[in-house]
């Protein structure tokens, strides 16, 4: 397969999965914004999704207000946002075009409807009169289900080659980054100075994150118990029947990488390095995370995660 190829399969599968966190994100800071509560500071719930995509900086240049509108706005729609939900539908699109072969029908044809009606949505939306709470969750719900879309898609038709593969590794190193941002973001931006860890605001600040991912339900599956901060991330950090763990990603992407290697009959630097992030999430224990800090452990494996993306451009994707 040609590395420009492989580069388009990639990062198709790493901007639908963007869009989609960013949907998520949007959709649990209303959540908090219901909750009957104060923030501390200058902090408030709309900053937790800022904080997530990594775009607070360049908001805060575009946007003089940090309230549900501005920040809704700036997520989805704004173009001057490289993660906006509308440029990542679009750069997936692209993409997608570029190696219009190597997709099926029912791939191509999720990603091009749903940039059509991404495309009919911004051309109604009256940026003088944002949208309602209802017209929100809609378009959230909307987001959200392109990503289903497109998955069922490529899981259902595609062949298991080096063309599924590339796509699998893209969705996965982007997933396993945004399940890392999502962790840190909750210590960091969303709990109050004042408050407790493990008090009332806590647990309905953590109980809405894992709505927003939804694994609440497979929360409960799987503790049959109150939601505690330790056990949501071993949830969301070690257990492999959880699609979006930090281990279940890197137990995929060491799959994926392998099986690439095998075709290509070599093995690399991107094999090595995702066996070892794998391992160390399997050998890591909650206890020691937080002995250690959950912020220093998810910014190690995030700057591990962007590692790999790094070694994997070097390796197949050379410009």
């Amino acid at each position: 397969m040609l590395a420009r190829s492989a580069d388009n399969l990639f990062w198709v599968a790493r901007y639908i999965e963007r869009a989609d966190f960013s949907a998520r994100m949007i959709d649990a800071a209303l959540r908090l914004a219901a909750l009957p509560k104060a923030y501390g500071g200058d902090e408030n719930e709309w900053t937790s999704p800022l904080g997530a995509v990594g775009n607070l900086t360049l908001f805060q240049q575009l946007y003089e207000k940090q309230d549900q509108d501005s920040v809704f706005a700036f997520l989805a729609f704004d173009r001057q946002n490289p993660s906006s939900i509308r440029n990542c539908i679009a750069n997936a699109r692209r993409a997608a075009r570029a190696v219009r072969t190597a997709l099926t029908l029912e791939m191509w044809e999720s990603i091009n409807s749903a940039w059509l009606e991404l495309r009919r949505i911004e051309s109604e939306r009256d940026a003088q009169h944002p949208m309602s709470r209802e017209e929100v969750d809609r378009f959230l719900d909307f987001v959200k289900a392109i990503s289903r879309d497109f998955d069922g898609a490529a899981y259902r038709t595609m062949l298991r080659d080096d063309a599924y593969w590339f796509n699998r590794i893209g969705l996965y190193v982007e997933r396993a980054d945004n399940t890392a941002r999502i962790l840190d973001v909750k210590y960091h931006v969303l709990l109050p100075q004042s408050e407790e860890v493990g008090g009332t605001l806590d647990y309905f600040q953590w109980t809405a994150i894992l709505r927003s991912v939804s694994a609440l339900t497979a929360y409960h599956w799987v503790y049959r118990e109150s939601v505690k901060p330790w056990l949501v991330t071993d949830l969301l950090v070690q257990r492999h029947e959880m699609p979006r763990s930090l281990v279940s990603c890197y137990e995929n992407l060491a799959h994926y990488l392998d099986s690439i290697g095998q075709r290509y009959g070599r093995q690399g630097p991107a094999q090595r390095l995702a066996r070892s992030i794998h391992t160390t999430l399997v050998n890591s224990r909650r206890e020691d995370i937080f002995q250690n800090g959950l912020h220093e452990f998810v910014t190690d494996f995030i700057a591990n995660n962007n590692k790999l993306g790094v070694t994997l451009a070097e390796q197949y994707f050379p410009s």
